[in-house]
């Protein structure tokens, strides 16, 4: 997998990218058109794999206007950031890489632009073990954690430094 193959999402048609996000609803969120084409609007990074049809990342900076909670604690904690609001993969496509090369690509993008620390969220109750490990793996470590959703789901927020 070479950057190329990497591609920006800000041009792509909600109707091929909502089905890979949809299917996937329930470590992310789901989405329709309108909350897609709002999402990408505000996205610092959109980019995906096969027209993101394979495998997606959504990254927003700290100027975004979105309320998700997660993104809101860190807003509250952080004066500077790029939050990884989605990764996607399909299921066919997992294991090849994909999801590295996606970071990896992100992070640039974000030092590029001046940015010294990329954030996100991974699931802890209930537990999402693969993605503790992969973000391990690509060197982020936790910052803090938050309770969201009315108490039925716990979060541990993690951090990478880019310098």
């Amino acid at each position: 997998m070479n950057v190329s193959e990497i591609g920006d999402l800000s041009s792509v048609d909600a109707a091929v990218l909502l089905p890979l996000n949809n299917a996937h609803a329930e470590e992310t969120s789901a989405l329709d058109e309108a909350s897609l084409a709002a999402l990408l609007d505000m996205a610092f990074y959109a980019r995906g794999i096969d027209r993101g049809v394979t495998a997606l990342l959504i990254a927003l900076d700290q100027n975004a206007r979105y309320d998700s909670p997660n993104f809101l604690w860190f807003k509250a904690y952080r004066e500077s950031f790029v939050y990884i609001d989605r990764i996607i993969i399909s299921s066919a496509a997992r294991g090849q890489g994909l999801a590295r090369s996606l970071y990896e690509d992100l992070f640039a993008a974000a030092k590029h632009a001046g940015h010294d620390r990329v954030v996100c969220e991974v699931n802890i109750d209930p537990p999402n073990r693969v993605s503790e490990a992969f973000h391990a793996a690509m060197g982020f470590s936790a910052v803090g954690e938050g309770t969201i959703h009315s108490a039925t789901k716990t979060v541990r927020y993690l951090e990478r430094s880019l310098r």
